[in-house]
């Protein structure tokens, strides 16, 4: 680029009249910008809203997180999905505590050995709370910076986020010593806006409206053909596994069970459910197999959750028990309200929590 002050000339300018209205950015302490970070990984900043003020709600600050067991953070993180986030963040917390006295580390070189802290969510937290002159990037950069530079290459392949980093890096104001914003996290947080709001992923950019349309090679050089940057590497195809799901029911309560420490949705809550699409007749022995005699069995809906690399395919039966031994089985009873408030049962299962009929069910896909 022939100017390197123009680029961040005119993003910070279009950013201080068109920065999103996000709670987090209201009051930018070292714990709001980690624990919004965290969220907003794999998840759209309008989602995170909601789930973010009930987090501060219970949890405001380290040693408040320290603190909590892992279901109170686990059932505060419920909906958002991909859970490993909220236990590592109450790792971390714990770290925090034990090895920093409660104060975040200032720099990303220490932020970045804490558990669930990478290179950009380090990044990311030291330039927008401590002022470190750091680029964070993340796909909304590295989508903006290929067709900045019109890359040809892999933007997944680890070359690219070096030159990503390198580029901006280079554009990116000193940091602020006097009072005011700090322009290095300002300048982090005005990509992340172009990106998730003008620079868009998998359609046409909105180039009339971007600040950095006249230094961009993608538009001035292919006018017309900005999507066809990032080059993206081919998917690969999801795996696709079936279960069936039982909503057992004795009385008032509700059969539940934890999930294994490790693997996909680990210490979880989840119904009941057997690898494959089970018949009436074979949900019946698989319920006998497992200490419950069914007085009857209901079809509930079929289901579809879509996980990052894989698909569950769901039926569903909803068991009216006869009275058995709680100690028998290998279950939890709890009724609808104990489940709703203490244990975490993820989304994947959101068709079975309302017990739709078979007749009215539609597949489920977040």
């Amino acid at each position: 680029m022939k100017n390197v002050s123009e680029l961040s000339d005119n993003l910070l300018k279009w950013y201080q009249k068109n920065k999103r209205n996000l709670p987090w950015r209201e009051e930018p302490t070292p714990y709001h910008v980690w624990l919004s970070e965290i969220m907003l990984q794999q998840t759209r900043a309008s989602a995170v809203i909601p789930y973010y003020e009930r987090f501060l709600g219970v949890l405001p600050d380290v040693k408040a997180l320290a603190e909590a067991g892992e279901d109170t953070c686990l059932k505060l993180w419920e909906g958002l999905g991909y859970y490993s986030r909220v236990r590592n963040l109450h790792r971390a917390a714990v770290e925090i505590m034990e090895k920093y006295d409660g104060q975040i580390p200032s720099d990303s070189g220490r932020l970045v050995k804490l558990p669930g802290i990478g290179k950009y969510t380090s990044a990311a937290i030291a330039s927008i709370a401590f002022g470190e002159r750091i680029p964070a990037v993340d796909g909304n950069l590295l989508r903006v910076y290929a067709r900045l530079e019109r890359y040809g290459a892999n933007i997944r392949d680890p070359k690219a986020f070096q030159s990503a980093f390198s580029f901006y890096k280079e554009r990116m104001p000193e940091p602020e010593r006097d009072s005011g914003e700090g322009q290095c996290g300002n300048f982090n947080q005005a990509l992340m806006d172009l990106g998730a709001t003008v620079c868009l992923p998998n359609t046409q950019p909105l180039c009339g409206s971007c600040p950095l349309a006249g230094l961009c090679r993608a538009h001035t050089e292919r006018s017309g053909r900005e999507a066809q940057y990032p080059v993206m590497p081919d998917k690969k195809e999801k795996k696709t596994e079936h279960l069936t799901v039982f909503v057992i029911r004795s009385g008032e309560k509700t059969a539940v069970r934890k999930r294994p420490g490790r693997g996909l949705l680990a210490g979880l809550y989840e119904f009941p459910n057997e690898k494959g699409i089970l018949s009436a007749e074979e949900a019946a022995g698989w319920l006998r197999e497992h200490s419950v005699e069914p007085l009857r069995i209901t079809k509930l809906c079929d289901a579809e959750h879509v996980f990052t690399h894989k698909i569950w395919k769901m039926t569903g039966y909803e068991v009216q028990a006869d009275s058995f031994y709680e100690d028998r089985i290998p279950f939890i009873m709890a009724d609808e309200e104990e489940i709703r408030e203490k244990y975490c049962v993820p989304s994947a299962f959101s068709a079975y929590l309302v017990r739709l009929p078979a007749e009215n069910a539609g597949a489920q896909r977040r």
